[in-house]
């Protein structure tokens, strides 16, 4: 229906911005670990992290909101089945009637403010942190520093890879085929990816999976 679409792409402009920004507070955090460790206890204060966290959620809240209202203000006329899996911005302009390029400016507008902008401060987080690495003096500390953010890094190459792709394509080299299988890696794939990722820096995981591989090998050769 259409208010389930609504619905739908309300929500999924919410947790999509949200994530931007929150990815951006993560990138921060460890900036602030690795820069200052003496005042990280300070910098990174619950009280601080809940305002990050408030500001996230906030941003995705009011964004989410503004495209929504914007496109369901549109007249759809024809058949109004999407060529897509889920009710996402551009399968919907493609069913307006009239002029959309107002609302494709808008769609572009907040992919650069709420997708680029993130990205940079995530940029420049980790200009410093590289920064700072090269001035340890010993290797160990560097090995550990680096390794601190590799999970994170990935997360973010996957996230904003696709999603960067996805929404700051020119119209011209949109087709339903290539959307539907982006939408797919920045909503399932790097989804799935993303407790895998982060998990695998846990030492407890990491015992455990060489265990499970050591025994299938073993099975493997027993056979």
């Amino acid at each position: 229906s259409r208010e389930g679409c609504a619905t739908q792409m309300f929500f999924f402009t919410l947790f999509g911005i949200s994530e931007c920004c929150l990815l951006a507070a993560m990138a921060f955090d460890r900036c602030m670990a690795i820069c200052s460790p003496l005042h990280y206890a300070t910098r990174m204060s619950r009280g601080v992290c809940a305002h990050l966290a408030m500001v996230s959620w906030g941003m995705g809240c009011i964004v989410g909101l503004g495209q929504t209202n914007f496109i369901f203000s549109l007249d759809f006329c024809g058949p109004c089945e999407i060529d897509h899996f889920f009710c996402d911005l551009p399968p919907l302009l493609a069913l307006a009637c009239g002029d959309t390029s107002h609302n494709e400016a808008a769609v572009f507008v907040a992919a650069i403010l709420c997708i680029s902008s993130p990205f940079l401060l995530i940029i420049s987080s980790y200009v410093r942190i590289l920064i700072a690495v090269l001035v340890m003096p010993s290797p160990e500390g560097r090995h550990k520093a680096l390794s601190t953010c590799s999970s994170h890094l990935l997360v973010v190459t996957l996230f904003y890879g696709s999603g960067s792709i996805a929404y700051l394509r020119p119209k011209a080299s949109h087709s339903p085929g290539t959307d539907k299988f982006l939408a797919l890696f920045y909503t399932a794939v790097t989804s799935m990816l993303n407790p895998i990722i982060y998990s695998l820096r846990n030492k407890e995981v990491k015992i455990a999976l060489r265990r499970t591989l050591g025994l299938r090998n073993t099975l493997t050769m027993n056979r």
